[in-house]
């Protein structure tokens, strides 16, 4: 999504006279041409679906841990059978106590994740508040909902959703469907391609109350997993220094987890497979 030059303190300032709170809202009303689906709209006019040649971000895992929520990405993106990247970042803070995963059309997902992170600045602006965990996940799914005719054209964007609830004081995981559709997960959850894979692994793997070092451990594994089974999923990558994107949330807000605890996770899990391999 290519915002107006002058940045969104600009936007907000433009729009401080708009009866709505939400920015998606007013961009359908004044400037329908900029939602994420609508650079598409002549392709999927056409008939003619346009998905092998879209980058396709792949698999997300999240889980709750005690006192927040974790979500974690590879860093493959596909093109066919092709390797599009092996660099994107597909896990990104949605505002201070929340965080989006993308997986399905790469660019697509990533218009949605910049117009979703506007939409929350732009409520906190208006509002003078934070919005509710659920109000959040709400209003993505209205934005996922939007896209529907670009995903009846085989660009789908299907995220995975999760927050800090400053009310309940709890981590809570929110899924999507392609209509928009919002389902609340229990314990942990998986999307894209590894998807089926990763969840095998996290049933293994994640237990309650684990606490933050446990909870990156197992996302990590539950990836490598995933790759071992799923071409499209990346693993971590030694030789080139990559390592899953991985966020908390919990009641201190958002937080990146550093490459050195990455790469000492993702070293452990290598270690741990290859001595399993000798053994066997």
């Amino acid at each position: 999504m290519n915002l107006p030059a002058g940045g969104h303190n600009s936007i907000f300032s433009q729009i401080s006279h708009a009866a709505t709170s939400s920015f998606t809202e007013y961009l359908a009303r004044s400037a329908p041409d900029m939602l994420p689906g609508a650079r598409t709209a002549g392709a999927a006019a056409t008939g003619a679906s346009a998905e092998p040649l879209a980058p396709h971000a792949t698999t997300i895992v999240a889980m709750t841990y005690a006192g927040g929520v974790l979500m974690a990405g590879d860093r493959r993106a596909t093109m066919g059978n092709m390797i599009a990247s092996r660099h994107i970042e597909k896990v990104f803070p949605a505002d201070l106590y929340s965080v989006l995963g993308i997986a399905g059309t790469a660019g697509i997902a990533l218009d949605v994740t910049r117009l979703f992170q506007v939409e929350l600045e732009h409520y906190e602006k208006i509002e003078g508040t934070l919005l509710s965990l659920e109000g959040k996940a709400n209003r993505l799914g209205a934005m996922i909902r939007g896209n529907l005719p670009m995903a009846l054209q085989g660009l789908a964007v299907i995220p995975l959703f999760a927050g800090f609830d400053l009310d309940r004081r709890v981590g809570r995981l929110f899924s999507y469907d392609v209509t928009g559709g919002r389902y609340e997960e229990q314990e942990h959850h998986s999307v894209g391609s590894g998807s089926v894979f990763a969840r095998g692994s996290l049933k293994k793997l994640w237990k309650p109350n684990l606490d933050e070092a446990q909870a990156v451990l197992v996302a990590v594994e539950a990836l490598y997993d995933a790759a071992d089974d799923d071409s499209a999923t990346g693993g971590p990558d030694v030789v080139r220094q990559l390592w899953p994107v991985v966020y908390t949330v919990n009641a201190a807000g958002a937080r990146r987890i550093p490459e050195r605890e990455l790469a000492a996770a993702a070293e452990g899990v290598i270690a741990s497979r290859a001595v399993a391999g000798r053994e066997a």
